[in-house]
């Protein structure tokens, strides 16, 4: 069976409970998978963030590119993989988590579907996302994005 092409992909990784700098570490790992289609490319510094709509301890951030020959729905369903390997629950919505994986963006689609939405609907509005991927991939936010962010807490560890 021919190989398919491989996709840029960007991920943002969160934790805010229990290990959550491990947590991140332990899902960057897991995200450098070349035999089953994942190649970690280049990873953003990690960042302490207060939770927003939310309470419970100051999250870890981080943004990945990872190249990738998996679809973006079964790339989805390996980040929702590995994020129930590190105890992920989904009590009620934005709850403190010991994993958080988003899909940011997949080669240049646009998918709009009930399970997953790309580029990822919210990741303009957030500093803990647009800072760490303006660290790796500049070019991908504007001069206006991180001025609009720049306000808000976000610090490198």
């Amino acid at each position: 069976m021919p190989l398919r092409p491989e996709v840029t992909a960007f991920v943002a990784l969160g934790a805010n409970l229990g290990q959550a700098v491990q947590a991140v570490q332990a899902a960057l790992a897991a995200l450098n998978d070349p035999e089953n289609g994942l190649r970690l490319q280049r990873v953003s510094s990690l960042y302490r963030t207060a939770p927003i709509e939310s309470s419970g301890p100051d999250y870890i951030n981080a943004v990945a590119h990872i190249a990738t020959t998996l679809t973006a729905p079964v790339l989805l369903e390996r980040l929702q993989a590995i994020e129930q390997a590190a105890g992920r629950e989904r009590p009620y919505r934005n709850a403190p988590r010991t994993l958080d994986l988003d899909l940011l963006l997949y080669g240049e689609a646009r998918i709009d579907s009930p399970r997953l939405t790309v580029p990822h609907p919210r990741m303009f509005e957030r500093a803990f996302v647009l800072l760490p991927l303006h660290e790796i991939a500049p070019e991908l936010v504007s001069a206006d994005m991180r001025r609009a962010v720049s306000a808000q807490a976000i610090q490198a560890l």
